[in-house]
C-alpha cells in the first residue's frame, strides 16, 4: 500500500501524546505510593499534560490532510456502533479534554478528595482525572490499532499483534518523552520514567520484530488459482490488461518496491528501538526520544507500505 504521510504523523503524534499522559499518571501514582523522594510539583504534571495536548492536537491537524472533503469530516463519528474509525474519531477529542482537565487541576492546585477508602487511603480529583486519562488513552490505542487489524484482506495488518504493537510503541515513545521531560525539569521521577521507558522500548522491539518475522514467513491466503477459480497447475499472469500506470498500480503498491521496505525495516528496528534503548541505558532520554520518534515515523511508513492488497494479484505484472 502507498503510505499517506498524514496518517503516518497522526499515529505517531497521538501515540506519543497518549503514552505521555499514561506516563504522567503513572508518575503521580509512583509519587503517591511514597518513594522517599520529593514529590513532583503540580507544574510538572500541568506542563506535561500541555505537551501531551499539543501532540494530540497536531495529530488531529495531520488527519485533516487525509480527508478528501474536510467539511464532512464530522460524519466519521456517526458510525460508532460498528466502525473502529468512528470510535477513534470520538476518543481523540475525549482524551484531549481529559488532558486539559488533568493539567488544569494541577496548574490550579485544586484537587479535592473525591473518594475515601477504609484503609485511610483517599482518591483526589487530580488522581481520578489521571486514571480516566489512562483509561481513555488505552481505549484509543485499541481503537487505532483495530482500524487496521480488522481489515482482513490485508494479512500483514489482520492480526492481534497490530493492536499490541500500537500499544507498546505508543507507551514506549510516551514514557521516553516523559523521561526526557523529567530530565529537563530536573524531576525526581526521571529515574522511574527512564527505567519504565527502557523496559517498554525493549518490549516494543521484541513484539514488532516478531510481527515482522510473522509477516515475512506467512503464506498468502490468496493465489491466482483462488482468484479466478481455476485449479490448473501452471497459471501465470503476463499483462495487467493495459499499458502504463493507473490508480491501482500507484495507490496499492509500496513506493520503491520491496527493497525499500526491507531497508527501512532494518532502519526502524535500529533507530526506533535498539538505539533508543541504548541511549536510555546511558542516561540520555532526550536523544533517545529524538532518535525513537524518527524511527517510529519510518516504522509507520513500513507498516502501511508492507500491506499487500489482494487486488495486487491482478495488477502484479505490467504489460
Amino acid at each position: 500500500m502507498k503510505p499517506a504521510f498524514s496518517v503516518v504523523f497522526l499515529t505517531t503524534l497521538i501515540g506519543a501524546g497518549q503514552g505521555l499522559l499514561i506516563a504522567l499518571a503513572s508518575g503521580q501514582i509512583y509519587d503517591a505510593i511514597g518513594t522517599g523522594a520529593k514529590p513532583a510539583p503540580g507544574s510538572f504534571y500541568a506542563i506535561g499534560a500541555l505537551v501531551a495536548l499539543v501532540l494530540l492536537c497536531l495529530g488531529l491537524v495531520a488527519s485533516i490532510f487525509h480527508l478528501a472533503n474536510p467539511q464532512r469530516g464530522w460524519r466519521a463519528a456517526t458510525r460508532w456502533r460498528t466502525s473502529w474509525l468512528s470510535r477513534e474519531v470520538i476518543l481523540i477529542p475525549l482524551v484531549c479534554g481529559l488532558a486539559v482537565l488533568y493539567g488544569g487541576v494541577h496548574a490550579l492546585g485544586w484537587s479535592p478528595v473525591v473518594a475515601s477508602f477504609g484503609n485511610g487511603k483517599t482518591l483526589d480529583l487530580a488522581m481520578a482525572l489521571g486514571l480516566l486519562a489512562v483509561a481513555g488513552s488505552l481505549a484509543l490505542f485499541v481503537a487505532t490499532g483495530m482500524v487496521y487489524a480488522c481489515v482482513r484482506f490485508i494479512r500483514q495488518w489482520a492480526s492481534g499483534w497490530t493492536v499490541i504493537n500500537y500499544l507498546l510503541m505508543g507507551l514506549a515513545s510516551g514514557f521516553t518523552l516523559a523521561a526526557a521531560f523529567a530530565t529537563l525539569m530536573d524531576s525526581a521521577l526521571r529515574g522511574f520514567l527512564t527505567s519504565a521507558a527502557l523496559v517498554l522500548t525493549l518490549g516494543a522491539l521484541a513484539a514488532r520484530s516478531w510481527q515482522v518475522w510473522l509477516n515475512a514467513t506467512a503464506k498468502s491466503r490468496s493465489s491466482m488459482k483462488t482468484a479466478i477459480g481455476v485449479h490448473h497447475g501452471q497459471i501465470r499472469q503476463v499483462t495487467q490488461g493495459f499499458m502504463g500506470q493507473s490508480f491501482n498500480t500507484v495507490e496499492f503498491f509500496a513506493p520503491g518496491g520491496p527493497e525499500t521496505v526491507r531497508g527501512l525495516t532494518v532502519f526502524f528496528l535500529l533507530a526506533g528501538f535498539a538505539a533508543p534503548a541504548a541511549l536510555l541505558a546511558a542516561g540520555l532520554p532526550c536523544l533517545a526520544f529524538a532518535c525513537q520518534f524518527i524511527g517510529l515515523l519510518a516504522e509507520r511508513w513500513v507498516f502501511f507500505a508492507a500491506g499487500t492488497h489482494v487486488q495486487n494479484l491482478y495488477y502484479q505484472a505490467k504489460a
